[in-house]
């Protein structure tokens, strides 16, 4: 697979994942956000909680177990942790979460993920 075909799977991961957060009542505030520390594929807020959201593709669901693991979570923390300004207001509660999606699957959603 190119670099190109890769860029492309991962854009349409983070829309089906977009969609999958908006039908479970997710406001999606931005998507491929950029900071000096990283990216961040999905912000969205529920309420007073904003969730920055790695979404994570693979060919299939054995990989999935693979995609995620504490290097990546590590980024994606220091990415909100600087995005963080733009979209959290006072009183808001802030996490990191993750969607896994492979074809043939339902998305997995993980709420609070974890550096453990």
């Amino acid at each position: 697979m190119t670099r190109e075909q890769a860029e492309r799977r991962g854009r349409r991961g983070e829309r089906l994942a977009a969609w999958y957060l908006r039908a479970k009542g997710w406001h999606v505030l931005a998507q491929r956000v950029k900071t000096p520390r990283g990216e961040i594929d999905l912000v969205v807020r529920r309420g007073r909680t904003v969730a920055f959201v790695e979404v994570k593709w693979r060919k299939s669901a054995a990989e999935l177990a693979l995609a995620l693991d504490a290097y990546r979570l590590r980024r994606v923390v220091a990415a909100a942790e600087a995005a963080a300004p733009r979209f959290v207001r006072p009183g808001d509660a802030i996490r990191i979460d993750a969607i896994l999606l492979a074809p043939g699957r339902w998305p997995r959603h993980i709420a609070n993920a974890s550096l453990s």
